[in-house]
């Protein structure tokens, strides 16, 4: 799952930050009282969706499980849970067959869409569809292609018959995966062809989720009401305003005023000014995130490993960490952050050191030519580095590269695009997914599982999977073929460590670091458990302490 926010996943990872408002109930004390039931949210992208299948970045996702219902989910601890599911799948409790070819889905007998039209199995099985469905601009559909078909045998059962065994799919299967969709009305949709560009993609005015659909000003706000029929218990708050404002330091100002009480994405520098208001409390929490340099290996002269190693040496991944982060992360390795089980503590990146990046340059037949920068065969060494409009950290960091790989004699042409473009799926002209990109600034919050063969195999290049670097390794693959051939833990860390190491000597991207998410918020929020993938996976929950 991408964050928008962050680089973008961006995008990046999504962050809630919550202060309650001042500017009600004559109140003079910011912060201490609320608008009554209501809870407004500032979001720094504006989505490009309300489709939950059409989800390309954290911010969608988060407002896709207001709206949309899920089968599984996670809670704060890192557990998944069944949402609309009555139990998740599992060899224990013979959701899953011994073989790992049948998954079984039991449905939430009394879930309803917000018109009153039973939720069933049907839904599930239409949403399938439509994911695999060729005329829909699905960013990916890595997990969902490992189904050979889908069985209905009554309204509340739903079964998977796969392909192969894949260990991942409890997660990735209308669950919190590397992508976040969710579940869509049969009754509603089944007439169009495609869903490209119908009018639910803007007003779904029939959900399923904690909230219902309420307005989609563009560019200003959403709203979204409180659902009583929702299956897990009507939500406390009432109504939600979801306010787009892209400025962060709008949207600490406004934090502090009580103009709003939520911010997704807040950045280490508006986190930490935060730090001292008596107003607002802070949490910082463990999630499945990377910041990154992404490389397009097809991309003379990024094909040849060594000029990648090089710049990897030629990147001060702590200083850049140090600078932007503010002791709210971890040092990048490879993909696979210590959120998971599969994380290698082990495994080491290369270190900063600027004199090899030049050897291996110089090795490489890249010499230092005009103004210091390297030239080879009277090509100078010039790279289009790509980032997302309206973030200070991608902004920061691309500066800091830049001056990096200058230092080695690397030339760096920083391109902003909007969030929008820069991540869209290729088919509606996506920067990263249209490998229209030498190098780019590159946020990634994935799912529950370890799994990352969506990044690496090299079957997953877009628009097959989330495999932009268009990385093709057949060692690679076959250590992702081992990850996913088995359910069992042992196995499966013993292939994720190759996995990383391959990452790490192949350089398809340089990772600079493993940030927290973070979030600020009123005292006054009870229930605010955000669990490092999703901040509204238990929006139904969220109430005041004194409504």
């Amino acid at each position: 799952m991408l964050s928008f926010a962050r680089s973008f996943r961006s995008f990046a990872a999504a962050v809630l930050a919550l202060a309650a408002a001042a500017a009600f109930a004559g109140c003079s004390k910011p912060g201490s009282v609320h608008p009554a039931n209501s809870l407004t949210i500032a979001l720094p992208i504006a989505p490009n969706t309300l489709n939950p299948i059409f989800s390309t970045s954290s911010t969608e996702a988060f407002l896709n499980e207001l709206f949309f219902p899920e089968l599984t989910s996670h809670d704060a601890e890192h557990h998944e849970i069944p949402m609309l599911a009555t139990e998740v799948p599992s060899l224990a409790n013979h959701g899953i067959s011994r073989d790992g070819l049948t998954i079984t889905y039991h449905l939430r007998p009394n879930a309803v869409w917000s018109d009153g039209v039973p939720i069933t199995s049907r839904d599930v099985k239409y949403s399938y569809q439509q994911v695999m469905n060729p005329a829909n601009n699905v960013i990916s559909r890595h997990g969902y292609n490992v189904i050979a078909s889908i069985s209905t045998p009554n309204a509340h059962t739903v079964v998977l018959h796969l392909k192969h065994p894949f260990p991942p799919l409890i997660e990735q299967f209308f669950g919190e995966g590397d992508n976040v969709y969710g579940i869509l009305p049969e009754h509603v949709l089944a007439k169009y062809p495609s869903l490209n560009n119908v009018p639910f993609n803007g007003e779904p005015t029939v959900t399923g989720g904690p909230y219902r659909f309420g307005e989609w000003v563009r560019g200003d706000h959403i709203t979204a009401i409180a659902n009583p029929t929702y299956y897990l218990g009507a939500p406390k708050i009432g109504k939600l305003v979801i306010k787009l404002i892209a400025d962060v330091n709008t949207t600490t100002s406004e934090l502090r005023t009580g103009e709003v009480q939520a911010a997704i994405e807040l950045t280490g520098p508006a986190y930490h000014d935060l730090a001292n208001d008596p107003h607002v409390a802070r949490l910082a929490v463990d999630a499945p995130v990377y910041d990154s340099m992404m490389f397009n290996v097809t991309h003379a002269p990024l094909d040849d490993r060594n000029v990648r190693v090089a710049l990897a040496y030629a990147t001060d991944r702590a200083t850049i960490m140090r600078d932007n982060e503010f002791g709210d992360a971890t040092l990048g390795v490879a993909d696979l952050s210590p959120f998971y089980w599969a994380f290698d503590p082990s495994i080491a990146a290369q270190p900063y050191d600027p004199a090899r990046a030049r050897a291996l340059l110089q090795a490489a037949g890249w010499t230092p030519g005009p103004g210091g920068i390297r030239e080879k065969n009277g090509k100078r060494l010039s790279l289009l580095l790509v980032y997302g409009q309206g973030s200070d950290i991608a902004r920061n960091v691309v500066v800091q590269i830049q001056q990096m790989w200058r230092a080695v004699g690397v030339d760096v042409q920083p391109k902003a695009y909007p969030y929008a473009q820069l991540y869209a799926p290729a088919a509606s002209g996506g920067v990263f997914y249209g490998g229209k990109f030498d190098v780019g600034f590159y946020a990634w919050i994935a799912g529950g599982d370890p799994d990352d063969s969506s990044q690496w195999l090299s079957t997953a290049v877009p628009p097959a999977g989330n495999n932009v670097a268009r990385y093709d390794s057949p060692a690679m693959d076959a250590a992702q073929h081992e990850a996913l051939s088995t359910f069992d833990r042992t196995v499966r860390k013993r292939a994720y460590a190759k996995i990383e190491r391959l990452v790490v000597d192949d350089v398809p991207a340089i990772f600079l670091f493993y940030p927290k998410q973070r979030y600020a918020f009123s005292p006054e929020l009870r229930n605010f458990h955000p669990n490092g993938i999703v901040e509204s996976w238990n929006a139904q929950d969220w109430s005041w302490a004194n409504p």
